[in-house]
This record gives structure tokens, C-alpha cells and sequence, in this order.
């Protein structure tokens, strides 16, 4: 027997759900109540039919399988650009406020001088967590060291 035929629609699973949610608290209600409760319309029935439709309608929505993603979201996800875990090797970086370079990773490393904000750094594409190796040029000469990601923005990005 191929039971595909009796594939439920995404869309009717939800409705399904809270009907039987109704119907469980309509029977539930009948067993465990006195009949004298139903005789006639009350707050306290309402109230009893509402609380438990929510309870179980939670409880079986839950129990659902989530709906598939829509077809533009996965291709979207699909042709969206791969975050790397660091900079490119010569990818430049402006620094967002005065940031100590260092000789090593780390705030316990030596600091060789302190970057003034503005400053523009080469990344040499080494990287330890949010500690990247930069190069810069002060008086002069090239500098290598050590600095926190966290103070580094892309050229193109606003302040």
C-alpha cells in the first residue's frame, strides 16, 4: 500500500492539529468533569474548552515537522558568499580607535607601538582567533605585529 497518497498538505497540518486539540479537550472535558458543569453555557465550561484547546493545540503543533524553507530562501542561502575565519592575505583595515600593535598575540604581549584611529594595516592573512598578524608603515618602515580584530574595520565600511 503506497501511503505517499495520503500525504497531509503543509498547510492543512496546522488546522488538523488544533481540530484534534478541540476534539481531545471536548472528550477529556466529558470524562473528567461533572455533567452538571454542562447542562448549560458557563464561563467556567468556556474557559475549560479554551485552556485545554491551547494546551493540547501547543502541545501538537510542536509535535509538527517545521514546514520546508521556501525555494528562493534555500538558493539564496546557497549562492550567498562563504564568511572566511580571517582576513585575506593583503586585505586592508582602517582602525576603528587607537589600538595597541603587539608583538605577539594576546593583551600579556608586549605592545611595539600604538596604532593612532585612522590608521590603515595589511593583514598578512595570519590569524589566532580575533588576534590577526598586521603590517603598517611608521616612520617610515614597515611594521609587523599583533592586533585585535575586534578594532579593525574594512575600508569600505562606515564608521
Amino acid at each position: 500500500m503506497d501511503f505517499a497518497a495520503f500525504a497531509i498538505p503543509p498547510w492543512l497540518a496546522p488546522w488538523l492539529a488544533w481540530g484534534l486539540a478541540f476534539v481531545l479537550t471536548l472528550v477529556l472535558a466529558a470524562w473528567c468533569t461533572p455533567r452538571a458543569w454542562w447542562r448549560r453555557p458557563n464561563a467556567r465550561a468556556l474557559a475549560v474548552l479554551g485552556g485545554g484547546t491551547l494546551v493540547f493545540g501547543m502541545l501538537l503543533s510542536a509535535l509538527l515537522p517545521s514546514a520546508p524553507a521556501p525555494l528562493e530562501a534555500v538558493a539564496a542561502v546557497r549562492t550567498a558568499p562563504v564568511a572566511t575565519d580571517g582576513p585575506a592575505a593583503g586585505a586592508r583595515y582602517r582602525v576603528a580607535a587607537d589600538l595597541n600593535l603587539r608583538e605577539d598575540r594576546g593583551v600579556r604581549a608586549a605592545r611595539r607601538r600604538v596604532l593612532r584611529a585612522g590608521a590603515i594595516v595589511t593583514a598578512t592573512g595570519a590569524t589566532d582567533g580575533d588576534w590577526w598578524q598586521v603590517r603598517t608603515r611608521a616612520d617610515g618602515r614597515a611594521v609587523d605585529g599583533w592586533a585585535s580584530s575586534l578594532w579593525l574595520r574594512r575600508i569600505d565600511e562606515g564608521r
